[in-house]
């Protein structure tokens, strides 16, 4: 298998065309152009590429013949940067080994690891392989899971390419991740001259999310739950009885039962005041992935295929959500963290390490050829 500072040019420049698309989440326009780049090189390397539009943007999904049941390689284009970030706080920039740039980690180097890693095995006899870019993975992949899961059918395994732990080490199970919308209506009154008249919202949504904090930490649930409330809204004039308030609430769970007690709660929720309406709406749901015995043995192939290399490899369950949580829990064996270490994911320090990203290059490479 060749590394040669021809690749590894290719490889650098590829990213950087890639990070310079800027492509926020639900952004169509950079979604098409991120397509159009990675359409154009899988189609050189033989795929059939098609692609799937749906209102968040483009997502890519190639097919490449080769031995048995593909591997399923799964990554997303889109990032949290809004447009302007590359030319303000977060500007290119390779300094030595390390790389920096908006989404450069978070996950555009994985799709160009995948490419690099495909080319090498190019005159090889390799495992087949089907590449799935969602569009939407950032904010919760509202409108490609059904996608996700009809790509997934009959593949033999999935990787992931989020991030790995910060040792490098793999992602073998991850939290499941809920986000909920919790609204409240009542009835505006003037607050000094008619108050009894007014049933007010944020009064009824705080007792509401105390309901909620009561919930997820009852001892009797089989494992923890983090719960936080991320936003709240509500009212408008502090002599006016609010007759509306809102909160999102983020949930993380380790296991099913845990997940649907508290989920069951939410949906049962009931007002506490005559007149008062409460309504809860998931916004978004990936489901707990618990590490099954395929997907321990996946794990194990990796390292074996690693070993040759001088590489260890290591995996561990996750506390973050991604699209693996759904693969994850189709039964297929998978793993998930696969792209190269560096840090700063979502953050203005967000950077990777190019020699980690040759690496994992070379350990692709080894177990897609075996």
């Amino acid at each position: 298998m060749k590394d040669t500072a021809a690749e590894r040019t290719t490889v650098l420049d590829r990213l950087e065309q890639l990070v310079r698309v800027e492509s926020p989440s639900r952004d169509v326009a950079a979604s098409e152009a991120m397509v159009d780049l990675l359409g154009t090189w899988w189609r050189d390397l033989g795929a059939c590429v098609r692609v799937v539009r749906t209102d968040a943007g483009c997502t890519l999904i190639a097919d490449l013949d080769g031995d048995g049941d593909p591997v399923l390689l799964l990554g997303h284009s889109d990032t949290v940067w809004p447009r302007g970030t590359l030319e303000g706080d977060l500007p290119w920039s390779v300094d030595g080994d390390i790389v920096r740039g908006p989404g450069v980690y978070d996950m555009k180097s994985g799709l160009v690891m995948m490419l690099a890693a495909v080319e090498r095995l190019v005159d090889r006899p390799r495992r087949a392989v089907r590449v799935v870019v969602v569009c939407d993975e950032e904010i919760g992949s509202p409108t490609t899971q059904e996608l996700l899961r009809e790509a997934a059918a009959g593949a033999a395994a999935a990787i992931g390419f989020e991030s790995p732990h910060p040792d490098g080490a793999l992602k073998v199970g991850r939290r499941g991740s809920t986000r909920v919308n919790l609204r409240v209506r009542g009835r505006a009154a003037h607050a000094a001259l008619d108050p009894a008249a007014g049933v007010s919202a944020i009064d009824e949504l705080v007792d509401q999310l105390m309901a909620v904090r009561q919930t997820v930490i009852d001892p009797s649930l089989p494992s923890e739950v983090l719960c936080n409330v991320g936003t709240v809204r509500g009212g408008g004039r502090a002599n006016v009885v609010p007759a509306e308030a809102e909160a999102e609430i983020g949930l993380r769970f380790v296991d099913r039962d845990a997940e649907e007690r508290v989920l069951q709660a939410l949906r049962s929720l009931a007002p506490l005041r005559a007149d008062a309406a409460v309504t809860s709406t998931v916004l978004s749901h990936r489901p707990a992935w618990q590490a099954s015995d395929g997907d321990r043995a996946l794990l194990d192939e990796i390292a074996r295929a690693g070993a040759p290399l001088g590489q260890r490899v290591e995996g561990r369950p996750a506390a973050g959500a991604g699209d693996t949580n759904q693969v994850g829990n189709f039964g297929i064996p998978t793993v998930d963290g696969f792209g190269p270490r560096g840090g700063g994911a979502h953050a203005l320090t967000e950077h990777l390490s190019l020699s980690s990203l040759w690496e994992r290059i070379a350990l692709l490479a080894a177990v897609l050829e075996r």
